[in-house]
């Protein structure tokens, strides 16, 4: 036992060794090792990063992707989309909004706006269709294919608001053999998830699938203040989506119909659970007990869209369209100062709270694509994208009363990528594209019914119409050498842009509605992807710098609890991610990942509203201006930017006569994070982590499987962001959930 096991750890040393320096270590191997390897080889996964289905190995693009049992697992407790933060080297999610607006970042780069209008530089895309508002954003995850995660600036192929990355899910399509599942889960706090689907034939080229996710979750968290039992944190989420295919000699159709409704809890705002001086939770945290004097937190939002996808096969050509549109409305209530007491500022009259409606959202996107379909060795796309989107945002505060505010965004863009084969192992990839983007925004009614009016606190303001427009070119340049048949290495240099913002949130508070011009990205990445010993591991890596000018900032807290778009002159992030699974036996499994992520704001002028309460500890030069303490930022990290992420997977199965039992775990780890522009001992985060448990029997005769699971097993109390204004509120993760779920496959 003690020779083969050195001679595996030297195996593992080599292959580490051989990827850093290029060299395979299939050469390495013993030949009496490949029988034993045959049945251990690792799927090969294919991705569409480049809008072309090819080999995740052969992209010069750093790409992880989530599918299957590890998907499953991770949502198995009824979670929504933020679940995906940290299970990913490089990517973080939060929200201050509940399930239904979530905040996206990759390796660092994302936006702590939690206005319903916000920008963000990380694109999240569902079925080829971009979902560019935080609501639209939130939809719910069921009958997924695959989620790739594409690292770095996308800006030539996918367009403005991509200077992080791109968060893409693929959900199952129809096709003409019949399948269907369905899954059933019961869980803590009265939990429980339906999911199922069932797709088949319905002509030799018509097919069709239609799936479906219904969850549940009891109010378990108790108001103190109203001594009412069980008054929040449940939610209710139903959604669907209908598809019919249609596959001719030259010509497919593919037509997607989907909808959500939510009736659930806002983000649960806990007040002074911190001690100053500390950023531990005190004496004062209690999960399941606020002390709400505004009532209960609610959200309720509907949402639902149809897209069209063409495909025509031309000669050595495919000609490619797709049509969407989606649509939201909702609204959603907080009690932002997490209890009975207010801070100093207009809010302090009154109870803090505020409720923000969104108005008839209207989101139009069309593309038209036309790419080569030939084995030349020059592989070509070009093509054109329309976007169109209006809404409203009212929000309501206790003091000043209801404020409307509307947004419209147009913009439009030419495209193209090409890729030429040098060699079959080497090839280089070149693309430019070219967006115009105009954004409007003006005030409807403002202060209506607001106390703050009645007693002279507040006048109607004649605020102007903005307009901004801007137009600027997106380039990439890569190339991926393939060393040996096992491994590749690749060079990526990438220009993207974030589209200039307005915010106007600030209106509903006496205060002028902001704005940020366009932020640019140069970034560069240089990296390796290798299947090693036998096709058992596969070793994927990257180290990464990019450097943003004009970046884009919310300065969000303050003592008005502020929303204020900055730009800074300058901000660069820099550090590598290695994502690994290894097929260690042919009944083990291991994988996981590591990224680390240093940023940096450079701007010496930047300053903004720090600890509006007073209560906390600034950790920068502060002044004070207008009765208002405000932080200088330069040199700190990005907010909400984890500077580290560890995540690890493993999955061990015994074989029965019937089937199999299984067990798998996963286990993700947060290092430091600020959550704010500025640095205060109290609002920053450190080695929060998450796990989760998954044991099981899976009836190959049956097709069923039967599993009891546990996320957040430990029931770690992590904290996720917090509000400055009033003083030391913040917000945490969801609790442990255990479970038993049974699924059953039909075929």
């Amino acid at each position: 036992m003690t020779i083969k096991h050195n001679k595996l750890a030297l195996q593992i040393k080599v292959a580490l060794i051989a990827t850093t320096v290029g060299l395979s270590p299939a050469a390495f191997a013993q030949e009496s090792d490949k029988a034993k390897q045959d049945d251990q080889q690792l799927e090969r996964i294919m991705v569409t990063a480049q809008k072309r289905v090819q080999s995740t190995q052969e992209v010069p693009i750093s790409v992880a992707t989530l599918s299957g049992e590890k998907f499953e697992a991770i949502f198995a407790g009824g979670d929504d989309i933020q679940a995906l933060a940290v299970k990913v080297p490089g990517l973080y999610a939060e929200s201050s909004n509940g399930r239904a607006a979530p905040r996206f970042y990759i390796r660092g780069l994302g936006n702590t706006d939690f206005d319903l209008a916000a920008s963000q530089p990380v694109s999240v895309i569902m079925d080829d269709v971009v979902l560019e508002n935080v609501i639209l954003k939130s939809f719910p995850l069921f009958d997924i294919e695959q989620v790739e995660v594409i690292r770095g600036p996308q800006g030539t192929l996918f367009g403005r608001n991509t200077t992080a990355g791109i968060v893409k899910f693929a959900s199952a399509k129809p096709r003409q053999d019949f399948d269907a599942y369905t899954k059933f889960s019961v869980g803590s706090f009265g939990s429980r998830n339906v999911e199922g689907a069932v797709g088949s034939g319905l002509t030799d080229q018509l097919s069709a699938r239609i799936s479906v996710l219904s969850q549940h979750r009891d109010d378990y968290i108790n108001n103190s203040f109203t001594n009412e039992k069980d008054a929040m944190g449940g939610f209710d989420e139903t959604a669907a989506r209908l598809q019919f295919l249609y596959e001719g000699d030259k010509f497919d159709a593919l037509l997607n119909a989907h909808g959500r409704k939510l009736d659930g809890t806002s983000s649960m705002f806990r007040r002074n659970v911190f001690t100053k001086g500390s950023n531990e939770l005190n004496q004062n945290y209690d999960r399941d007990t606020v002390a709400y004097d505004a009532g209960d937190n609610f959200q309720k939002y509907d949402n639902s869209g149809v897209s069209l996808k063409l495909d025509f096969e031309l000669d050595g050509m495919t000609f490619t369209s797709i049509t969407a549109h989606e649509q939201a409305d909702g609204n959603g209530r907080g009690d932002i100062d997490g209890g009975t007491e207010a801070g100093p500022g207009p809010s302090a009259v009154g109870n803090a709270v505020t409720e923000d409606q969104l108005k008839d959202l209207k989101q139009l996107t069309q593309e038209f694509r036309l790419a080569s379909d030939t084995a030349e060795a020059m592989e070509w796309q070009v093509g054109a994208f329309y976007f169109d989107s209006s809404f409203g945002v009212t929000s309501i505060d206790g003091f000043f009363g209801r404020t409307a505010v509307f947004h419209d965004n147009k913009s439009w863009a030419v495209f193209g990528q090409s890729t030429y084969n040098l060699s079959d192992r080497w090839d280089v990839t070149g693309g430019i594209r070219y967006t115009r983007d105009e954004k409007s925004f003006y005030v409807g009614e403002q202060n209506v019914n607001g106390f703050a009016l009645v007693i002279g606190a507040a006048q109607i303001q004649n605020y102007a119409p903005i307009s901004l427009d801007d137009g600027q070119m997106s380039w990439e340049l890569a190339t991926n050498y393939r060393l040996t048949d096992q491994t590749s290495l690749f060079a990526r240099v990438a220009n993207g842009f974030r589209a200039q913002s307005i915010q106007g949130r600030n209106v509903a508070f006496e205060e002028d509605p902001t704005t940020a011009e366009s932020e640019t990205i140069n970034s560069i990445e240089l990296g390796a992807k290798s299947d090693l010993l036998g096709n058992t591991l596969r070793l994927n890596g990257a180290v990464f710098y990019y450097n943003i000018d004009d970046m884009q900032l919310s300065a969000v807290g303050g003592t008005n609890n502020g929303n204020t778009l900055v730009n800074a002159d300058k901000g660069t992030g820099y550090g590598f991610e290695v994502d690994a699974d290894w097929r260690a036996l042919a009944n083990l499994t291991l994988g996981g990942g590591f990224s680390y992520n240093n940023t940096e704001l450079k701007d010496a002028n930047l300053r903004v509203g720090a600890c509006g309460s007073g209560m906390c500890t600034p950790l920068d030069r502060t002044v004070v201006a207008s009765g208002k303490t405000l932080a200088y930022v330069d040199g700190n990290p990005f907010p909400q930017a984890p500077k580290t992420i560890l995540t690890l997977n493993a999955r061990y199965d015994i074989p029965v006569s019937t089937g199999e039992i299984y067990f798998y775990t996963d286990v993700a780890v947060q290092g430091k994070t600020n959550l704010f522009l500025y640095e205060s001992v109290e609002f920053r985060s450190s080695s929060n982590m998450e796990a989760g448990l998954r044991i099981g029997y899976q009836n190959y005769d049956g097709n069923y499987e039967v599993a009891l699971f546990g996320r957040n097993i430990t029931d770690e109390d992590n904290v996720k962001g917090a509000v400055d204004f009033a003083n030391l509120t913040g917000f945490v993760n969801e609790p442990r959930i255990i479970g038993l779920e049974f699924k059953k496959s039909f075929f």
